[in-house]
C-alpha cells in the first residue's frame, strides 16, 4: 500500500511561512523570526500531537534538517524520540551533515525519490522545508495539509504558496479547532479534479 504524506505548515493570516521557530532560523534579512512562540497554547501542543500519530518518516528540506538535527538529539520527551527514532529524508542538491542517526539524502530526481519513499513508510510528514513544500505542491505529492493560522499579519517574508501551488481541490477532514490565543487549525485532503467556477445567483 502506498503511503501518505502530510504538509505541516504554520502560517500567518497573510500566509507568511518563514522562520516561525525562532529568530536563528532565518537571521539574514526577515525581521520576524520566533513570530509563533508568543501564540502557542496547550491546545496547540495538543493539535500538533495529534497530527503525528502514526508517523513514521520525516521528508525535510536541508535548512530545516540541519536545524533538526542541532537541536532534537539534545532533548527528551515524545516528540524526540519520534524524531530521533524515525528514518529522515533530506531534499538537498548539495552535500548535507547526515550525522542524525537515520538521515538519508534523497537522489537527484526528487520527484522519483519521493514516490519512492512513499512505497517504503506509511505516513511521511513533511514540517516546515518551504522550497521542498513547493516542489511537493506542484507535482500534487501530498496527501493531506494540516494548516495552522496564526492571527498576525507580517507583511514580509516566505509564503507558503509561493509558486508551487497548481490549481487543485481540497476537502475539509475535520471542523477547525480553535485555540485560546486564536490560532486556527484547519486539516485538509486531496479532492478530486481541480476548480470550477460559476455564477452567484442573485438573493
Amino acid at each position: 500500500m502506498t503511503g501518505l504524506i502530510d504538509l505541516e505548515l504554520f502560517a500567518t493570516l497573510d500566509l507568511i511561512g518563514q522562520a516561525p521557530g525562532g529568530p536563528d532560523e532565518d537571521p539574514i534579512g526577515f525581521p520576524f523570526g520566533g513570530w509563533q512562540a508568543p501564540l502557542v497554547d496547550e491546545a496547540f501542543g495538543d493539535q500538533v500531537a495529534a497530527a503525528y500519530e502514526g508517523t513514521d518518516a520525516l521528508l525535510l528540506g536541508r535548512r530545516t534538517h540541519e536545524i533538526f538535527s542541532a537541536y532534537w538529539p539534545h532533548q527528551e520527551g515524545d516528540f524526540a524520540d519520534l524524531f530521533n527514532r524515525v528514518p529522515k529524508y533530506v531534499a538537498s542538491r548539495g552535500r548535507p551533515d547526515l550525522s542524525w542517526t537515520g538521515s538519508e539524502q534523497l537522489g537527484a530526481d526528487l520527484v522519483d525519490s519521493v514516490r519512492e519513499i512513499k512505497e517504503r513508510h506509511r505516513r511521511i510528514k513533511v514540517v516546515g522545508s518551504l522550497n521542498l513544500v513547493q516542489t511537493l505542491l506542484h507535482e500534487s505529492l501530498f496527501d493531506r495539509l494540516d494548516l495552522w493560522l496564526h492571527p498576525v499579519v507580517l507583511g514580509v517574508g516566505k509564503s507558503i504558496f509561493d509558486g508551487g501551488e497548481v490549481p487543485m481541490n481540497l476537502t475539509l477532514l475535520q471542523p477547525p479547532q480553535a485555540g485560546r490565543r486564536g490560532t486556527v487549525h484547519l486539516r485538509y485532503g486531496r479532492a478530486e479534479g481541480t476548480p470550477e467556477t460559476g455564477e452567484m445567483a442573485a438573493g
